[in-house]
């Protein structure tokens, strides 16, 4: 066998699925695909729901490493919990350090730091309990997004049009654990590149049936439409994955992940957020990014896992 299609270079491989964040279905989805083209090559992996599983493994010492595809956070696998947990444990896991994750997961940090490199960002505010949601929406102008500023798969997230909608939105957004944030709505098209090793994938358009690209339309329709690459124009195409990218590498992510964008109608790039255990299941934006280039489901878990050794995949 080839010495670098080995899977036994790997040893055990947990895949961390599941959890209990507001994103578990996905991650579960996410994981059982991993799980099953991991296998399909070979690797010795295993199904991992939840930290607490995770923890108990680990003090078993029952793996050697860990593909992480537990999405989000407070019981997640996004925010830096499990990544500073496996760094304790000297266990090497795909995806961003404890540093990237922690600092992605949370969009106010992460529109501070692009902020301050002077990468393009909507404008926002950040909202505590006892705000004037009103004021705040005003100096921003009208329409805003209402979110939760850590959260992701666009969980809590209302587009308001008028003031009088403003308090239904923070009473959803305030379900989630978290600060709030209040984002200037940016009108145009929405992007995503996905982030492989020190590159970036072609980027895709994404166009749903309905006004947004909301939970729905990401992974229940069937009728939500993806172009890849986005753009016909070779420059449009460069200058948004180099974007991407600086974005990505500016909140110390590595590995793999993924870039959201919205494009305004005068051309305009925006940063929306960077996710750093982005979804694999059958409507997920990666594995079709990945496909443009011709790397099939498989060989992209693969490439994800090989970069656990400490450099990129051939």
């Amino acid at each position: 066998m080839n010495a670098q299609r080995n899977p036994s270079r790997f040893g055990r491989v947990a895949v961390l699925m599941g959890g209990t964040s507001s994103e578990r279905e996905v991650s579960l989805n996410s994981g059982e695909n991993v799980l099953h083209a991991l296998r399909a090559h070979g690797v010795d992996a295993l199904a991992v729901d939840g930290v607490p599983a995770l923890l108990a493994g680990l003090q078993q010492r029952a793996y050697d490493r860990v593909f992480n595809v537990l999405h989000g956070n407070k019981g997640g696998g996004e925010d830096g919990v499990v990544q500073g947990l496996l760094e304790a444990y000297a266990i090497p896991v795909t995806g961003s350090s404890l540093l990237g994750t922690a600092l992605a997961m949370d969009k106010v940090r992460s529109k501070q730091i692009w902020l301050a490199l002077g990468l393009p960002t909507p404008r926002y505010t950040r909202l505590s309990p006892g705000d004037d949601v009103s004021a705040a929406a005003l100096q921003l102008g009208l329409p805003v997004i209402v979110k939760p500023a850590c959260e992701g798969s666009s969980v809590g997230i209302t587009r308001v049009f008028a003031l009088d909608d403003l308090a239904p939105a923070v009473a959803l957004a305030a379900r989630y654990r978290g600060d709030l944030l209040m984002e200037q709505l940016i009108v145009g098209s929405e992007y995503t590149v996905a982030i492989l090793a020190d590159s970036a994938l072609p980027s895709i358009r994404i166009v749903p049936a309905g006004a947004y690209y909301d939970y729905h339309a990401k992974y229940l329709a069937e009728d939500t439409q993806y172009v890849c690459p986005g753009f016909a124009d070779p420059l449009a195409e460069a200058q948004i994955r180099a974007l991407a990218l600086h974005a990505f590498e500016a909140l110390a992510c590595s590995g793999w992940g993924r870039v959201d964008v919205m494009r305004d109608s005068a051309g305009n790039n925006w940063l929306l957020e960077v996710n750093t255990a982005p979804g694999m299941t059958s409507h997920s934006l990666v594995p079709k990014a990945a496909q443009a280039v011709g790397i099939d489901f498989d060989t992209l878990c693969w490439r994800i896992l090989e970069l656990t050794l400490g450099g990129a995949a051939p």
